[in-house]
């Protein structure tokens, strides 16, 4: 049990990370820290995806001067798919442009109210 623990030590990072960003989502009062704890939660998401589709001793799914050598008959088990690598790019660019949006609201919520704390705004806009 102790070795299976130790072999996915990569894993269990990741789920700590998860749980610090939920945990800084769900119970900070501030909103530039919960907007932190969403990115570390979508980080560790990314990162978790990027570990699942390594795979040790894959290649890279090119082929180079196939024709010139011939048919020869490759295995795809050798082969690292690329799906998820460029599924987390596109995630990364997601990522972005959510922490992009959520500071313009948050600037403009601080403007309005001047604070960021949410007990704060939450009385305010009573």
């Amino acid at each position: 049990m102790l070795e299976f623990i130790v072999g996915k030590y990569n894993f269990w990072i990741y789920i700590i990370l998860m749980m610090i960003g939920f945990y800084a989502m769900i119970a900070k009062n501030n909103l530039v820290k919960k907007i932190i704890g969403m990115n570390i939660f979508q980080t560790s998401i990314i990162l978790f995806f990027i570990s699942i589709a390594y795979k040790k001793g894959g290649t890279l799914p090119i082929l180079y001067h196939a024709h010139a050598h011939g048919e020869q008959a490759y295995s795809v088990a050798e082969y690292i798919n690329p799906l998820p690598h460029v599924l987390m790019l596109t995630a990364i660019v997601v990522m972005v442009a959510t922490l992009g949006v959520a500071l313009a609201i948050v600037i403009m919520i601080y403007r309005k109210y001047h604070t960021l704390e949410e007990d704060e705004i939450l009385k305010a806009s009573k």
